[in-house]
């Protein structure tokens, strides 16, 4: 197939097509001039070109080229282009908005994909740790208050990953369809100690009411996370405590519901990381911009799932190629 705009365009025109969701309580101060829909254009663009910097952003738009033309022109289709001052305000601002903006992407692909057909409706939770750009802020010197490099991200924080031992950074907490297509549902990042049932509510509230299961491990199987769901009508299926082997009842149903778990969201999250270069450190430091890169991820990610089902290409293998290409 060949296209008749370059990828990034492409992906560019689609986020006028995004539904919004629902608008905040009316503000003091003067309306905003810009609609929100430039500055995440903006954000996609720094996504795929691996852009981290907003100085660095609209050094690249001020390129003299056809593509960074119709880029220019789909950030600005007025013809009113907003000052630097107001690209780093409205920038650094976004963070807020994308966890709800997920969600509804996420509720629209459901609608456009049906992953589920007539499959029981489930969903897996995880979070998954992310390491933070720099050196590291040991306990000792924290507590002394004490910071001995300025490489270090002092607004990340430690935590211990079954798999990685103690890490320094970040969690990227997320929900996403048990299914033959993995779509991000609800998505949000915190600093790496922050516990995951304490998050978990605010991912739940971006789920759709048509989900029947909840799959996680034994940190969501907490009582908040139980009452939650169970206003919901969902039934959450988490590892229980003590040792093993279990022996108890539904032991072997919970086994089940686990490996389905596992082999949705665990890789998931391996492709996430692959595709978006997260293996290592993140490319940026300090939660504001450490959230725009992890969740404006999550965002570009479905955006690559909504593409690609429109130009008929497959939704699990080929993601990571595709964005290379834009």
């Amino acid at each position: 197939m060949i296209l008749q705009e370059p990828l990034l365009v492409l992906l560019v025109r689609l986020v006028d097509r995004l539904p919004r969701p629902p608008a905040p309580l009316a503000q003091r101060g003067r309306p905003r001039t810009y609609d929100e829909r430039v500055f995440l254009k903006a954000l996609i663009i720094m996504l795929v070109r691996h852009i981290h910097t907003i100085s660095g952003l609209l050094a690249v738009l001020e390129q003299p080229t056809t593509e960074m033309q119709r880029l220019r022109d789909l950030l600005a289709p007025d013809g009113r282009w907003p000052a630097r001052r107001t690209w780093e305000r409205r920038l650094h601002a976004l963070p807020a908005g994308l966890p709800a903006q997920i969600g509804c992407v996420g509720r629209q692909l459901l609608t456009l994909l049906q992953p589920w057909g007539t499959e029981g409706k489930a969903v897996a939770v995880d979070s998954t740790v992310l390491a933070a750009q720099g050196g590291v802020w040991h306990q000792k010197d924290r507590a002394a208050g004490f910071v001995p490099h300025t490489s270090i991200d002092t607004e990340a924080h430690w935590t211990k990953s079954g798999w990685h031992g103690w890490v320094y950074g970040w969690k990227l907490h997320l929900l996403t369809t048990v299914a033959s297509v993995w779509i991000p549902l609800a998505a949000e990042l915190t600093p790496a100690n922050e516990a995951d049932n304490t998050v978990a509510p605010a991912l739940l509230r971006e789920l759709p009411a048509e989900v029947q299961y909840l799959l996680g491990d034994q940190h969501y199987n907490a009582p908040n996370v139980r009452e939650l769901c169970e206003r919901r009508d969902c039934r959450v299926i988490a590892s229980q405590p003590g040792p093993y082997p279990h022996t108890d009842a539904g032991v072997e149903v919970r086994r089940l519901f686990h490996q389905l778990r596992s082999r949705a969201i665990e890789n998931f999250n391996e492709q996430f990381k692959g595709i978006f270069d997260a293996h290592g450190s993140v490319p940026t430091k300090g939660l504001r911009n450490t959230r725009r890169f992890a969740l404006g991820a999550v965002l570009l990610y479905q955006l690559t799932l909504w593409l690609r089902c429109e130009q008929g290409l497959d939704l699990r293998l080929g993601l990571k190629a595709f964005l290379k290409a834009a």
